[in-house]
């Protein structure tokens, strides 16, 4: 059970990604006070949350009702996994967990950022709930599994909050360069779980 629940853990930080997230939560809200800042980075953290866990338990059921098997779900997801792997080992912005430059205009002027773009996409992109639906299904119905994966989000989006919280800190310490490796490295551990998933999900469409 605690090796599935490190697994979980990070499995969801490599997606999510606190300290890279910090880095452009920063940027986005310098000119934000440091009580302001840390109130966004609060509702934030909760409104991500609360959509990647209503995706845990009912992102299956969605699947179902669109008639999409399990297979194509994994293997759609290993593959977005890893375009988010890629971007984050070249330090790249897609738009899958960066904002785009318009985007990036727009939070820039808005006193609030904690729903758009830190809650979605920043936090809650296509990489952590796909992830999450995965993991729960992975979890088979098991009510230890289950609750090690909600165990290991709730672990993974603390210390979110916690990063976004000290985003200042964390920009002055590691600068640019230090948040890029960081981001790097994650994306090479990230990059392995996605073609774990591509494997797996071409295995189960064949039958073995």
């Amino acid at each position: 059970m605690l090796q599935e629940f490190a697994y979980n853990v990070i499995a969801l930080a490599v997606v999510i990604d606190p300290i890279g997230t910090a880095a452009v939560f920063m940027g986005l809200t310098r000119g934000a006070t440091p009580e302001h800042r840390r109130a966004m980075a609060r509702r934030g953290t909760l409104i991500a949350a609360f959509l990647i866990l209503f995706f845990a338990f009912a992102g299956e059921l969605l699947l179902r009702a669109m008639g999409v098997s399990l297979a194509a779900f994994e293997i759609a997801g290993g593959a977005l996994l890893f375009l988010l792997a890629t971007e984050m080992v070249f330090a790249r912005q897609s738009g899958m967990r960066h904002t785009t430059q318009p985007e990036a205009d727009e939070a820039r002027e808005s006193e609030d950022i904690s729903v758009f773009p830190l809650g979605i996409p920043l936090l809650a992109g296509p990489g952590a709930l796909t992830s999450i639906v995965i993991l729960m299904r992975e979890a088979d119905g098991s009510t230890g599994a289950q609750a090690a994966v909600i165990g290991a989000l709730a672990v993974v989006m603390v210390g979110t909050y916690v990063c976004l919280a000290a985003a200042a800190r964390i920009v002055s310490l590691l600068g640019v360069t230090g948040t890029n490796v960081v981001s790097r490295v994650l994306g090479i551990i990230l990059a392995a779980l996605a073609t774990e998933l591509l494997i797996g999900g071409i295995r189960l469409s064949l039958g073995s």
